[in-house]
């Protein structure tokens, strides 16, 4: 891992940031630029963009943002041009296995095991996210909102 800090930013980080309208966009804009000016490492997972792939291609009246597949391929690459990719490994699946047992994970708590594996397999400690408690469970993680950002500018 490279010497600056990294922070792997949770799929409703990439969600917002995507949607000018949402309430939580300029807050999230300034918290990333806060990071990167702190010389943050911007991180994503396959996880994150394959949520972020349902919710851009599913339909607006089923809660989505009824993108084309070209509108949200188009976004996807400007997540993979300005971030970092933590791929999944068989490192990853070890960890992400012992989470759900040893923290008893049911459901779609799975996805957010996940995320602390990928973070643990590469040694990033800080997630930005708008949920935090989803993060609490794990030890050695540390769960951001976006409002911590600024209110921490060095």
């Amino acid at each position: 891992m490279a010497s600056a800090p990294w922070i792997l930013l949770d799929t409703n980080i990439l969600l917002r940031i995507l949607r000018q309208s949402d309430p939580q966009h300029q807050l999230i804009e300034k918290a990333l630029m806060g990071l990167e000016s702190q010389g943050a490492e911007l991180c994503f997972s396959l996880q994150n963009v394959a949520e972020f792939w349902n919710v851009c291609t599913r339909p607006i009246d089923r809660n989505g943002f009824g993108l084309s597949i070209a509108e949200a391929n188009q976004q996807v690459e400007i997540i993979e041009r300005t971030m970092t990719l933590l791929p999944d490994t068989a490192r990853v699946y070890s960890i992400w296995r012992q989470l759900i047992t040893a923290h008893n994970v049911r459901g779609v708590q799975a996805h957010d095991a996940r995320l602390a594996a990928i973070m643990l397999a590469y040694g990033v400690t800080r997630i930005l996210t708008m949920n935090q408690p989803d993060s609490i469970r794990y030890a050695g993680i540390e769960a951001i909102h976006p409002s911590q950002v600024l209110l921490s500018k060095r």
